[in-house]
């Protein structure tokens, strides 16, 4: 009998580790985690990504800095408002200045890129991303791009932005050289600079600093130690008077703007000051004579132009003759006017005056020219379509297309 208890045990414990979990009233066990899906390689994702959430770029292969140094040739001091382009496919897409020491560090791919003139082609397919995008510009679009510094008086070399290490994002581009060289007269740059001695030197790099960061008051006790120092000095006569003109001591700003003029006849700056001064206090018969001074000088012999040019000169030869066209039609000298605002047009390839096109309506309007006159029009509201004067505008665009629809054929044909 005890045999077959035992066998009869056996069975019994047999059958029990065989009853369901449900039928012995104990809760469910839970069931083990499902194993984690398999990864797809990157270029295979399991479900598409919505339009708009692409990865972005590596990091590893986004320029985030250009960084470097300006210097001359001759190891003298770089030029004032000495300017770093970035260049792609013979556009410029960005500048920044350098610091009067010639260092320059240029951001790329942020809202704080600076697009400087529609040549600059900010509506590119890039540049519309990135506004919303981390910094940073993709490798890729560097492919085709250089840099270079622009400075009167100056040529400068390239570097080219091929092949950059871009393994920390920040790149050192090295040193871009400026080569001098000679212009025909007049001149941007005054050699007395250079013979300042060493204290008055350090004292105009000062104010430049202080100007640079918005420090007026610093920068003009700068300048006023410079020319204590050294009278002769030119440069720092004429920043002076940038800073006084800025403080709105314009009696003040004129003098110093004089003695630099008064110190070198052929250094330029100050009369494009002076200038521009005289024609925003309507001086008419200054601004003829400070203006014909300046093309007297004829830097790059603009007179004998005949086509578009586009100078990279700090100072623009455009303005001058925008000044001098004004000041002629407003002592009624038409001819001279039409011809001075015609150069400022052919010079203007950056069209930053607007108003010179209706200056030369005008001008076509009074010799019945009304088909030109209506064409500078529009391109004036082209360039200015949220103008103040844009009602007045357009009711003279009305009447003037008015009169031009009046004529007959012969008489527009005379008109050409």
């Amino acid at each position: 009998m005890s045999h077959c208890m035992r066998i009869l045990v056996l069975l019994a414990l047999a059958i029990a580790l065989l009853v369901p979990g449900s039928a012995a009233q104990k809760p469910p066990v839970p069931q083990p985690p499902p194993p984690p899906p398999r990864s797809n390689p990157p270029n295979n994702p399991t479900t598409p990504l919505p339009r708009g959430t692409e990865p972005s770029q590596p990091r590893e292969n986004l320029v985030m800095f250009l960084s470097g140094r300006v210097a001359t040739n001759d190891a003298t001091p770089v030029p004032n408002d000495l300017l770093v382009e970035r260049v792609c496919n013979a556009n410029v897409r960005q500048q920044v200045y350098s610091s009067v020491r010639g260092d320059f560090s240029m951001q790329l791919g942020s809202r704080t890129e600076s697009f400087v003139d529609a040549s600059g082609d900010p509506t590119s397919r890039y540049s519309q991303a990135s506004k919303d995008s981390e910094m940073g510009i993709p490798l890729r679009e560097l492919r085709n791009c250089e840099l270079r510094a622009s400075a009167s008086g100056f040529h400068s070399k390239v570097i080219s932005l091929v092949g950059l290490d871009t393994s920390l994002g920040n790149v050192d581009v090295g040193v871009i050289v400026l080569q001098r060289i000679k212009k025909i007269q007049g001149m941007t740059l005054s050699a007395a600079a250079y013979k300042a001695p060493k204290d008055a030197r350090k004292a105009y790099e000062k104010g430049l600093e202080a100007e640079w960061n918005g420090k007026l008051a610093n920068a003009h006790k700068h300048f006023e130690t410079a020319v204590g120092i050294y009278p002769g000095y030119t440069s720092a006569w004429f920043q002076l008077g940038n800073v006084l003109r800025r403080e709105n001591e314009n009696d003040a700003a004129r003098k110093a703007y004089a003695q630099a003029t008064t110190i070198d006849s052929k250094f330029v700056p100050p009369y494009f000051s002076l200038a521009s001064m005289a024609y925003e206090s309507g001086n008419w018969s200054e601004v003829i004579d400070l203006t014909r001074h300046i093309l007297e000088l004829d830097p790059l012999r603009y007179a004998n132009a005949t086509g578009y040019i586009l100078d990279l000169d700090p100072l623009d030869y455009a303005e001058v003759y925008f000044y001098n066209a004004v000041a002629n039609y407003n002592l009624n000298k038409i001819e001279d006017s039409e011809k001075s605002a015609l150069m400022a047009e052919h010079l203007d390839v950056r069209p930053r005056f607007p108003k010179l096109h209706l200056l030369l309506a005008e001008i076509f309007a009074r010799k019945n020219k009304y088909a030109l006159a209506i064409s500078e029009i529009k391109t004036y509201l082209e360039l200015a379509p949220h103008a103040k004067d844009g009602d007045q505008v357009r009711e003279q665009l009305a009447k003037l297309e008015k009169l031009n629809g009046s004529m007959s054929a012969s008489e527009k044909r005379d008109q050409k």
